[in-house]
């Protein structure tokens, strides 16, 4: 089997934090980040990190993780290319033996109201499980060996983006109904504050009209 696909016992781990650069975007960052500790409790220590985002830097900076290498400021239209030195550092130290594992922390894109964190196995790959009549015989050109080397590194690579897009999803509809519940309360605040202002308003010109009113009753008499 290809070194991707061979599995060990699993001591030290390492886990690819996808979080977006910025805030506003209501609970999701505290939701990611909250799942990524959670996973990474019962490891001890026996992990490392490449963070994907500043807030998810900051954050296992803070918590004193091994933060193997950092990336931020990706565009919102990413390329594929802009996760490869991601994936190739992941890779890299699982073939090396510097990692027996490698998960991928992001927020999967459910709808516009919400967004799920999740934890994903990237490393080892898990073959897929075929049923009896599901498996087909194929004839492989070069030999299923050579065609698997070539193969596994490009899955990771397209599994690690859709994370970082599913993230990107996620971090743009999170910030939009944020905007939008900061932009209904700033509007409610507005009509209570007018309102407050008016009453004032009118009580200060009843005081006025009830002072003139009686000034010249006063005159009168």
């Amino acid at each position: 089997l290809p070194p991707m696909l061979r599995t060990r016992e699993v001591k030290k781990t390492e886990i690819i934090l996808i979080t977006p650069d910025r805030g506003m975007t209501g609970g999701l960052n505290s939701n990611i980040l909250r799942t990524a500790a959670e996973f990474v409790a019962p490891l001890g220590g026996e992990f490392s990190v490449l963070a994907v985002g500043k807030k998810g830097r900051d954050f296992m900076v803070r918590a004193g993780a091994n933060v193997r290498a950092v990336f931020t400021d990706i565009d919102d239209k990413p390329s594929i290319t802009e996760i490869t030195p991601v994936a190739q550092l992941a890779m890299n130290a699982y073939t090396n033996g510097e990692t027996d594992s490698v998960h991928v922390v992001y927020a999967d894109y459910v709808n516009t109201t919400v967004q799920r964190p999740v934890v994903q196995q990237l490393l080892p790959v898990i073959p897929a499980q075929l049923r009896p009549q599901d498996a087909v015989g194929y004839i492989y050109e070069p030999n299923p060996l050579e065609v698997l080397g070539q193969l596994v590194p490009r899955f990771i690579e397209i599994q690690i983006f859709h994370a970082l897009l599913e993230n990107i999803a996620s971090e743009q509809s999170a910030r939009m109904v944020a905007m939008r519940a900061a932009t209904d309360n700033a509007n409610e605040m507005i009509g209570d504050l007018t309102l407050v202002m008016n009453k004032a308003r009118q009580e200060s010109i009843t005081a006025e009209l009830l002072d003139i009113v009686g000034g010249a009753a006063a005159v009168e008499a």
